[in-house]
């Protein structure tokens, strides 16, 4: 990359983040969020998500992994397939796209090409916004989706890197999920999301990927604890539990929802997902981070 290419990409991330805010409030935001299974964007920002779409927004989850192992009982291709239809049930349900690369479960490594093929998707879409995980995780898979990220976070400006893609017009707002691991940085939220108008789309979407969230032999089926062993009574209570991480989110950081929606309005919230700014990529404000997520309009 030459002297030129280099003061390319520091003019572009010094796009004002005024600017951007204005920019994409007067046309419909385009949203892409990276999760490591498929899985992981609906647990994480499928509220948010069904919010945007409901405004008229533009949002697509992309599976890093084809989750081919995430399953006691079942494997390979056929747990792939089941998983891809999944998800795709629930983008039907939220009103959004959804992709699922077909890369093995636990088998994510941050290589090069994988670094082109996420700055490919963040610039096929043109994405205002990027949602992702934070790179420390307790699984591989979810640590190296938000190391891809964030390497391709300079470099879906750049003209010259995956060429057969256009750039980003400016460079797009990285925001991680949220999460409860406190070692090397804890999470500390910059946007939270009152998400109960869409929490039955949300709950209608977790109904929507057995494979997880209902099976005997689910991942949820299998390492929840206390789990009940009949399959409606099974199902629902999974569903609870993970509707609860929402309301969990919701009390955790009522004081930042106090701060975003007022007090009145931030006392009967009752589910919540929660966003941090990365460093790397535009830098709004708060007040122009409003203007761009669902959360105190």
């Amino acid at each position: 990359m030459n002297r030129l290419h280099i003061l390319l990409l520091l003019a572009l991330s010094a796009f004002s983040s005024e600017a951007l805010a204005q920019s994409t409030t007067q046309k419909p935001l385009r949203i892409i969020a990276f999760g490591a299974h498929p899985d992981d964007c609906e647990l994480k920002a499928a509220g948010v998500a069904a919010l945007w779409a409901k405004q008229g927004h533009k949002v697509k989850f992309v599976s890093m992994t084809n989750g081919d192992i995430g399953h006691f009982a079942e494997a390979g291709a056929p747990l792939a397939l089941r998983r891809t239809a999944e998800v795709q049930a629930c983008a039907r349900e939220l009103g959004i796209e959804t992709e699922v690369l077909d890369i093995h479960d636990g088998e994510l490594m941050p290589t090069l090409e994988n670094r082109k093929t996420v700055a490919r998707l963040i610039r096929e879409w043109q994405a205002d916004i990027v949602l992702f995980h934070r790179p420390y995780d307790y699984h591989a898979d979810h640590r190296y989706t938000g190391v891809l990220v964030q390497d391709a976070a300079v470099i879906v400006a750049a003209a010259f890197f995956t060429p057969d893609t256009p750039p980003t017009a400016k460079n797009p707002v990285f925001m991680y999920y949220s999460d409860g691991f406190q070692k090397p940085y804890p999470f500390e939220p910059t946007i939270v999301v009152g998400i109960d108008e869409v929490a039955d789309q949300k709950r209608n979407c977790l109904l929507a990927i057995p494979s997880q969230f209902a099976d005997k032999d689910s991942w949820q089926g299998r390492t929840l604890p206390n789990v009940p062993a009949g399959d409606k009574e099974r199902q629902e209570y999974i569903i609870s539990t993970l509707m609860k991480r929402n309301a969990d989110v919701a009390d955790r950081y009522r004081s930042r929802l106090t701060e975003l929606y007022g007090a009145e309005r931030a006392k009967k919230i009752k589910y919540a997902e929660a966003f941090e700014l990365c460093q790397y990529g535009s830098q709004p404000s708060l007040e122009e981070l409003k203007k761009l997520f669902p959360a105190s309009r």
